[in-house]
């Protein structure tokens, strides 16, 4: 049996939880605000604190600020209404066990109490440091923060404590998933806010002009450089840089690269003196590293050293419940951009776009908003101001007829038609698909006399 506290000044929600778990065989202690808990904090040996976020007086990260402060090894839940994003990356660097929101689901609030009390008996304190003012968080793009997905929710968790120490972090993810707002979620909301972010795609320069960015050159090091140039890492300093598509760079600058984090120092292409190396790496990847590695392209030390955290980021066809609220997001931020007044959402588009598989995830769905906004008439995004990006047609084996021997002109023209009527005929979209210009597509339809 565990002595545990529930702080709330709604007597219903005390009742409801003292029930579950004086049920579950634990001994509760009750207080309507944080003074009052606070007070039983002192006197009883509590392990476990349940505290809700709003309320008179002391607010609950003033209380669990208090808690912590007096190094007992109490673990704290966090309760609240209001699924705050913001608040859960506070609670979690501020010494939270978790997180949860109201109403209470029985099942999962004994499983999370459960883990807690476990805990104390470690003293696993998650973090003693508060950062304050992360409500306005610089640079930041908030659509990562929209949503209530429980993945998501894991993430955030986990970035209150990454953001508090410059461990090296791997994120995973397809294309539009949101790595680089992650990678600067991770660097505004911890120790390195005040420091510079510098986000290097390694996938846009080549193997010379990559180790010139990372590391920087020397003058006359070779045709053109005309001056010494900072590097990336210098440049970084003790802030973070974000090595975006790491998949991409060679195995010759993988070499480099791991000496830097092995010896935590560096040289200028061209250069003999040493540099420090201070920064936190971040590192982002839309593709299997560790298929990457028995293919003989990534090394595999080199990986270890980089995902010493990692944090895969689920696609947004697994995690369809944001939709409603990524819409909303979304129209806001497009209605200021583009001085529109979309406030409404007409029958069956959020049906269509949950039906969508959104392969080029969040990025996807705000290009497809944008285009809707920017073609409204009026404050209703209807759905035939929609168009959905068909990511391919499914051309299987199970057309047998198709691998016949057969000319392949006549492949193509059974291809090109299904193709066409898969998107209703919008040729844009067929030539698209087709990765051929609208010209030569109607030149084909006019050649194989294609008819809907």
């Amino acid at each position: 049996m565990a002595k545990i506290l529930v702080i709330d000044d709604d007597r219903l929600i005390r009742k409801i939880i003292t029930t579950i778990l004086r049920k579950d065989g634990q001994e509760v202690f009750e207080a309507e605000d944080g003074e009052i808990g606070m007070g039983i904090i002192l006197s009883e040996r509590v392990e476990l604190v349940l505290t809700d976020f709003q309320m008179p007086g002391k607010n609950g990260l003033e209380v669990l600020s208090e808690i912590v402060a007096l190094k007992r090894g109490i673990q704290v839940i966090m309760l609240t209404g209001f699924g705050d994003i913001t608040l859960t990356i506070k609670a979690i660097q501020q010494g939270a066990f978790d997180f949860l929101e109201k109403p209470i689901n029985p099942v999962l609030l004994k499983d999370v109490i459960h883990k807690a009390l476990t805990s104390v008996k470690q003293s696993a304190i998650l973090t003693d440091i508060l950062r304050e003012n992360l409500d306005a968080i610089p640079n930041f793009d908030s659509t990562l923060l929209v949503g209530r997905a429980p993945q998501m929710k894991e993430i955030f968790k986990s970035i209150g404590l990454i953001s508090m120490n410059k461990v090296n972090v791997l994120i995973q993810g397809e294309t539009g998933t949101g790595k680089e707002l992650i990678a600067r979620l991770i660097h505004f909301s911890g120790i390195t806010h005040d420091k510079p972010l510098v986000v290097v795609n390694c996938s846009a320069l080549t193997e010379t002009l990559l180790e010139s960015e990372l590391f920087g050159h020397v003058k006359g090091s070779f045709t053109d450089s005309i001056r010494d140039k900072k590097g990336k890492f210098e440049l970084a300093a003790d802030g973070t840089i974000f090595l975006d598509e790491i998949s991409e760079i060679s195995l010759n600058t993988q070499v480099k690269l791991l000496r830097v984090i092995q010896e935590l120092e560096f040289e200028k292409v061209g250069g003999d003196s040493p540099i420090p190396m201070k920064a936190r790496i971040i590192t982002a990847s839309n593709k299997n590293l560790e298929d990457l590695i028995k293919q003989g392209k990534f090394r595999e030390d080199l990986y270890y050293r980089l995902k010493v955290f990692t944090i895969t980021l689920p696609p947004l066809r697994e995690r369809k419940e944001d939709i409603n609220d990524l819409i909303i997001h979304f129209l806001v931020k497009l209605n200021k951009r583009f001085n529109k007044n979309v406030k409404k959402i007409g029958d069956g588009v959020i049906e269509m776009l949950k039906d969508h598989d959104w392969y080029g995830n969040v990025r996807e769905l705000e290009n497809t908003l944008m285009q809707a906004v920017v073609m409204s008439k009026s404050d209703v995004l209807e759905i035939e101001n929609i168009i959905l990006n068909k990511r391919e047609v499914d051309f299987t084996e199970k057309d047998d007829e198709v691998f016949e021997m057969k000319p392949l002109s006549t492949i193509e023209k059974h291809y090109i038609k299904r193709v066409l009527d898969a998107v209703k005929w919008n040729k844009l979209e067929a030539s698209r698909i087709l990765e051929i210009t609208r010209p030569t597509l109607n030149a084909k339809i006019e050649k194989y006399d294609i008819q809907p």
